[in-house]
């Protein structure tokens, strides 16, 4: 699902909301995720799960084209663990290979 289909799909559930007050509303949303762990917070949305920053450490990697080794500095990656009730509910269909 992309974000335009969010939109698309909540604008038709609340309909007494504008399709401009809902973008408006996953844009803040989004933002206000991104700024959160952008500070190192870690978001929690009981049900659905949370969001927190891991760390990459440094590492020697190879340029693709050359094969030539190249230190790669360490980093800090966003990573969503499920919560409970998504995990429950995801696998209620038992149907693992579908998209």
């Amino acid at each position: 699902m992309t974000k335009s289909e969010l939109i698309e799909i909540l604008a038709d559930r609340q309909r007494h909301l504008g399709p401009a007050d809902v973008e408006m509303a996953v844009r803040t949303l989004l933002e206000q995720m991104s700024e959160a762990l952008s500070r190192g917070d870690r978001i929690e949305v009981r049900g659905f799960g949370s969001f927190c920053l891991h760390y990459r450490p440094p590492r020697t990697g190879r340029n693709p084209k050359t094969g030539t080794a190249v230190e790669l500095p360490g980093k800090h990656v966003p990573h969503f663990k499920p919560g409970k009730e998504l995990r429950e509910r995801v696998n209620l269909g038992g149907d693992s290979g579908s998209d």
